[in-house]
């Protein structure tokens, strides 16, 4: 037999009733315009500082009775009882312990019955005293794990003066655990946790145990989900050392990998809790992605205008098991064939490559048709891009304006590499890249004459931030962004050096109020500007997010300057400016640029609109 005390009653038949008088509610509008009985039982009046008023208003449980119109003065009375320590338990969530709260019933007015005041004085608000974190298991004793131990305490989010509440309090639990998990003691446990409140001194205890188990290295590799490629392309990719101390980080990077491999849809790593933690097994499965696709695209930019494109890819070709990519593409300015071949990777994570490309383009009023064949190496880690290659390469430019033809063929040796060290992308706020090309070789043709070329450039974030201030002013103050490029061809001053090893500035991504390729050599009675030997842009950027209501949106407001010449000797390079505005979105495949540049030169604006970041 079930036994209710009175008072569970009496919930329960409020409940009840509210449910009804939802019900009943329609039929109740439908007759307004011949009633006067109010709709409902009170409205609730709440005089409290702003972030305590938000709480209350929305968590409140006396809220539920607004819709019950027919309640009496001495069932809201009751339910005033219930709303007292509701609120009281409710303040205490933000760290106000002993706040002085008071409830009065006033006449009503409009369609409510009655006014219920709700008047909060909400006393000092509690704050951390002490703090005692202890972490047991092996990771106590361990050596090799101080660094770990210090990294978990020293990052502590609630220490000894901070304002204590219950978020901020299960946010610092949870941040010390993951800190635990992420490296070496995947099966570490919060054993225990306590926080001691002094509601007359307003203070906090708090103490937390963490259990670390035991510590975890990386043994072998369980690959499911393999049909079409072997196992060992998974390893490859994933790239886990036999041996190594266990890292979260790791596996999400592995998997990072593997997806955007092209060979794989999907991929999940996970370390078997279970196995020998001195060799643990990590389990990795993954979905292959077709052997074969085709993908057609179209788009644009205020330099090209409309932008078409079809690809083809096979992953595995038969017979020797390469990747092959064959693209069409083209838009107001350019045409292009291109088909790229890449090896599957080598155990030094080495991949051999070769390519064609064959492409029309106008640049002002010159005509380039370029063809250029590579064979070489190349390797991609996270920081770290390189590739070494053997061009060749013929570029035929025709000049509109004397009807000129100038063919020029050339070979080289080239070594490339892009080395990155920013916090996050595709969305930096702080760090440096810097990423180069080194060509040697010669020309060919009657004077077969060596020359080389050297292209350098690099970009920089730098915060704009006050190290004391609290993370919502540190990520609204913006920050700096530094960009330069520096490229030059060094050999003698009368060899025909292909058009598209030479230098062209200006565009969405170089010297913005200009048009693409609109900075170059200028020669006396032709219009166009013409490719140089010697290059030098360069940019500063204020980038600031946009703040609505207090709140960070996804936006970011800009303002720049850029500067950039193109010439055949050092001494009459002669720069050009670029000022302007944008702004900055993070859209799901990348930071969206918008900006209206003003060429300083040509006296003219321009619209920039440019997807991802690519370094």
């Amino acid at each position: 037999m079930a036994f209710f005390t009175l008072k569970q009653c009496t919930v329960a038949a409020l409940l009840l009733a509210a449910n009804l008088a939802q019900a009943q509610l329609p039929a109740q509008a439908s007759t307004d315009s011949v009633t006067t009985e109010p709709l409902t039982a009170f409205e609730l009046d709440i005089r409290a500082p702003d972030a305590v008023q938000q709480l209350l208003s929305n968590h409140l449980e006396l809220q539920r009775y607004r819709v019950m119109p027919d309640l009496t003065d001495a069932e809201v009375q009751s339910l005033l009882l219930s709303a007292q320590k509701d609120a009281t338990d409710l303040m205490a969530t933000l760290g106000y312990f002993s706040p002085v709260i008071g409830f009065s019933l006033l006449p009503g007015a409009g369609s409510a019955a009655r006014v219920i005041r709700l008047e909060v004085e909400p006393g000092p608000q509690t704050r951390v005293a002490d703090v005692r974190l202890v972490l047991d298991g092996p990771i106590a004793k361990d050596p090799r794990s101080a660094s770990q131990r210090r990294a978990v305490e020293d990052g502590w989010s609630l220490p000894a003066n901070e304002v204590f509440t219950q978020s901020t309090w299960d946010a610092a639990k949870d941040q010390a655990l993951k800190q635990l998990l992420s490296r070496r003691f995947a099966a570490a446990t919060l054993r225990s946790s306590r926080a001691e409140i002094d509601a007359d001194k307003a203070t906090a205890a708090l103490e937390v145990q963490l259990e670390s188990g035991p510590a975890y290295t990386i043994g072998s590799l369980d690959v499911q989900g393999t049909r079409h490629y072997n196992e060992l392309l998974v390893r490859r990719f994933a790239r886990l050392q036999t041996g190594d101390d266990y890292a979260l980080s790791e596996l999400a990077d592995a998997q990072k990998r593997l997806t955007d491999s092209g060979y794989f849809d999907s991929a999940y790593l996970s370390l078997d809790l279970a196995s020998d933690p001195a060799a643990a097994v990590v389990r990795a499965q993954v979905k292959e992605a077709s052997l074969q696709k085709l993908v057609f695209g179209v788009g644009g930019s205020t330099d090209s205008g409309a932008r078409w494109s079809a690809e083809h890819t096979h992953n595995q070709v038969p017979g020797m098991g390469w990747r092959a990519i064959n693209k069409v593409s083209g838009d107001r300015y350019s045409h292009t064939f291109s088909s790229d071949w890449t090896s599957q990777p080598e155990d030094s994570q080495w991949r051999w490559a070769t390519s064609a490309l064959l492409s029309q383009n106008s640049v002002g009023q010159i005509d380039v048709n370029t063809q250029r064949y590579r064979f070489g190496r190349f390797t991609s880690r996270a920081d770290l891009d390189q590739s070494y290659y053997l061009q060749l390469e013929r570029t035929a430019a025709f000049y509109q304006e004397n009807f000129e033809e100038v063919v020029n063929d050339a070979v080289t040796a080239n070594y490339a590499f892009s080395l990155r060290r920013f916090d996050s992308i595709p969305f930096p706020s702080r760090g440096w890249g810097i990423g180069g090309e080194l060509a040697v070789g010669s020309v060919l043709g009657t004077e077969q004459e060596p020359y080389s070329r050297v292209l350098l450039h690099w970009r920089a974030y730098q915060p704009l931030e006050n190290a004391n201030a609290s993370l919502f002013n540190r990520q609204r103050s913006g920050r700096m962004v530094y960009r330069a490029e520096v490229g030059a061809v060094l050999g003698a001053n009368n060899q025909d050096i292909p058009f598209t090893q030479l230098f062209l500035a200006g565009g969405d991504s170089s010297v913005r109020g200009y048009k693409r390729d609109e900075i170059g050599v200028t020669h006396d009675g032709i219009l166009s500007a013409d490719s140089g030997r010697y290059m030098v842009t360069g940019s500063v950027e204020w980038q600031r997010p946009i703040v609505v209501g207090g709140v960070m949106t996804e936006w970011e407001g800009a303002l720049f300057v850029d500067t950039g010449a193109v010439a055949n000797r050092t001494e009459e390079l002669s720069f050009k400016v670029g000022v302007g505005v944008g702004a900055r979105w993070k859209s799901p495949i990348g930071p969206l640029q918008v900006d209206l540049g003003y060429g300083v030169a040509t006296q003219a604006l321009r619209l920039h609109l440019n997807v991802g970041f690519v370094f």
